[in-house]
């Protein structure tokens, strides 16, 4: 195939035959090969949520290792998350749950578990500040195995959105309230204690637990959790609690959506996973409907294209997004008479992805056209990256290579 222009840049050349390629933007490219358990550690590590939403220095350390984090950034089992004083982060977990970060917080995710079964749990260990926690699915689940552990007490839940509190001795030596754990319940109840010793905590209570200023667990009477009349002033709203209580009132029913997915990407399919979405990207390329093919594609993906040029060189080039969509709307415009032949689609579950989250697909293409009044004929090798993102499957990453 000829180019429009010998003299044209690489990056020109390559955007304007990927715009008459439309169907050729896959990831079979080793640089976008799935990562394997061993690369870089030697198993990978548990993920338990995403940044959300973020204002301020928040930032993840795990042992000598730190990292700030930003909208989008993991967040990974065993990882302490920490506000500054102006720092606030919403974490969305992965059993569609909401953990509100307050500023001058500090919490480890110690255990996370969400596969839709009864083996399903999170412990979250507040270690100072608050929290908000919307929960999700586990507290549904396996409420028994959904808990927050402060320095002095532990809390369980029953399907809630409530706020644990850590008050640290110096904050208690600034405010006319003791040290120790509280526990404000919004919406479903707690229970803060253990056994014999655990107070129940209905919707718009607050519960408190002393720090225990005896050696041992003597004159439990005094150590018993209690109720407070009014709600402590050191409970703010957040940057984000608008959203938040928006959110709370469809929260179970969104779990409750998701753990369904969850349960049906048990059963993976990943051929016909594949198939469908091959088959909603074709018809989307032959109707010439820019839209539709961009819909398919995140907005992170990350796509890579491999060209032949007039002497028989390759040449590859990189696009984001924005870069994709441009090129996308030229070619629609432009196209006609267009026909392709999948010549073979392998498709294969992502070793690494929990359940059914992560597909890898390869295909064997030859399509011909039409493109801005030139005819043009090519085969190509295509791999996409698929990913399940709030119950739609789309491409992360996207690669092609012209034979």
């Amino acid at each position: 195939m000829n180019l429009p222009s010998a003299s044209a840049s690489a990056m020109t050349r390559a955007l304007w035959l990927c715009a008459s390629l439309l169907g050729c933007w896959l990831l079979a490219l080793p640089a976008f090969a799935a990562p394997s358990a061993t690369d870089g550690a030697s198993s990978p590590r548990a993920q338990f949520g995403v940044i959300w939403r973020i204002k301020g220095e928040v930032v993840a350390k795990e042992g000598e290792n730190s990292r700030p984090l930003q909208s989008g950034s993991p967040v990974y089992v065993g990882e302490h998350i920490r506000t500054a004083a102006t720092g606030e982060a919403v974490i969305k977990t992965g059993d569609a749950g909401l953990i509100a970060v307050r500023p001058n917080a500090e919490f480890v995710a110690t255990n996370f578990l969400a596969e839709g079964k009864k083996t399903d749990g999170m412990t979250l260990k507040l270690l100072t500040g608050s929290l908000r926690i919307i929960t999700g699915w586990i507290g549904k689940l396996n409420p028994h195995d959904h808990r927050v552990i402060t320095p002095n007490a532990t809390i369980g839940i029953r399907g809630t959105d409530h706020e644990p509190y850590v008050l640290s001795a110096e904050l208690a030596a600034a405010t006319p309230y003791k040290e120790g754990t509280y526990d404000k319940v919004n919406r479903g109840r707690t229970a803060l204690g253990e056994g014999e010793q655990s107070l129940e905590i209905e919707a718009g209570r607050v519960g408190f637990a002393r720090k225990s200023p005896f050696e041992t667990k003597g004159l439990m009477t005094i150590l018993m959790p209690v109720l407070l009349d009014k709600v402590p002033d050191f409970y703010v709203p957040g940057q984000f609690d608008a959203e938040l209580d928006q959110l709370t009132q469809t929260a179970d029913a969104e779990s409750a959506r998701q753990l369904a997915q969850k349960r049906q990407a048990g059963h993976c399919a990943p051929a016909s996973i594949a198939r469908g979405w091959l088959q909603q990207f074709d018809r989307a390329v032959a109707k010439r409907n820019a839209p539709a093919i961009l819909s398919l594609f995140a907005p992170d993906v990350k796509v890579q294209a491999t060209v032949r040029t007039r002497d028989g060189a390759s040449t590859m080039v990189e696009f984001d997004r924005d870069e994709l969509a441009q090129s996308t709307v030229a070619a629609a415009k432009g196209l006609k008479h267009y026909h392709q032949r999948r010549l073979t689609v392998d498709a294969t579950q992502v070793p690494t992805a929990q359940t059914c989250e992560q597909i890898s697909v390869r295909s064997a293409v030859i399509e011909q056209g039409v493109q801005s009044g030139k005819p043009y004929r090519l085969e190509a090798d295509e791999e996409y990256l698929l990913e399940l993102r709030d119950g739609k499957w789309l491409a992360t990453k996207a690669a092609t290579t012209q034979k």
